[in-house]
């Protein structure tokens, strides 16, 4: 759609300013908005993380009590689309509970939640007492915090939140540039249930440029496990020239069509 310098040489001179002002509007940098988006249908990512993706599901054996599938509280993925990502929950005081794992939310006897049927779960542990006969309800787990750090800035990323034996619950979200200055921080209110009706809350943030390089997820119940399903990822831009380009193509259109009348 570029315009040859023979064309724009034709352009009236009474026309030239719209134009340069026009192009000028479009490409003058624009302070980024950083802003809660808590709809996964509506956040438009274009990348996921899966968390079956790292080759462990948590395993419980009732025999012999024995459970295996753990991931350290430090771990490295990589998006669908190639993007690298650190993640860290932070570790818990308490020798009872376990390091973080995937588990695959199912019905009875599986482990049931508000996410959807078969999605899988990053859970940052649970106090291993509460696998036996006797456990306290709510159960000790790792709250986290949760912290998502990506290879490279994006324009958002969000996931679906709940807490272990929490009906309610306050969710939170900052978001760091890559500078770790602070562009937000956000909460809303979450449930919890055994429902696997996909109403756990999503949590995303989005800006208006790739300026997100890491987030951190939390609840007001960090005694509590937290629990997060696949991330979604905003990664790739509309590259911010192609508006500009665009409109100097249809205005020397339509000066074209006013000389020819």
């Amino acid at each position: 759609m570029a315009v040859k310098l023979n064309q724009l040489l034709k352009f009236p001179v009474k026309y030239l300013p719209a134009i340069t002002a026009l192009i000028t509007l479009f490409s003058l940098p624009v302070k980024a908005a950083t802003f809660l988006v808590t709809d996964r249908t509506t956040f438009g990512g274009n990348d996921e993380v899966d968390w079956v993706s790292l080759g462990k599901v948590f395993q419980f054996n009732p025999i012999t009590n024995e459970i295996s599938g753990l991931l350290p509280n430090s771990f490295s993925a990589t998006s669908e689309g190639g993007l690298g990502l650190d993640v860290n929950i932070a570790p818990s005081d308490n020798p009872l509970i376990t390091k973080p794992f995937v588990f695959q939310t199912s019905p009875f006897p599986g482990i049931r939640t508000n996410f959807a049927n078969g999605d899988y779960v990053l859970f940052g542990g649970i106090d291993v007492t509460g696998f036996g006969p006797n456990a306290s309800f709510p159960t000790d787990g790792n709250g986290g915090p949760f912290t998502i750090t990506f290879d490279k800035p994006v324009f958002g990323a969000g996931t679906q939140i709940a807490v272990d034996d929490r009906f309610t619950f306050d969710a939170f979200v900052s978001a760091y540039d890559i500078n770790d200055n602070l562009l937000g921080t956000f909460s809303a209110q979450g449930t919890s249930s055994l429902l696997l009706d996909n109403s756990a809350l999503f949590l995303g943030v989005r800006s208006d440029e790739a300026n997100i390089s890491r987030l951190v997820f939390s609840s007001s119940f960090p005694e509590q496990g937290l629990a997060i399903n696949k991330v979604s990822i905003i990664g790739v831009p509309e590259p911010t020239y192609t508006l500009a380009i665009l409109i100097f193509g249809v205005s020397g259109g339509v000066l074209r069509l006013r000389q020819r009348s």
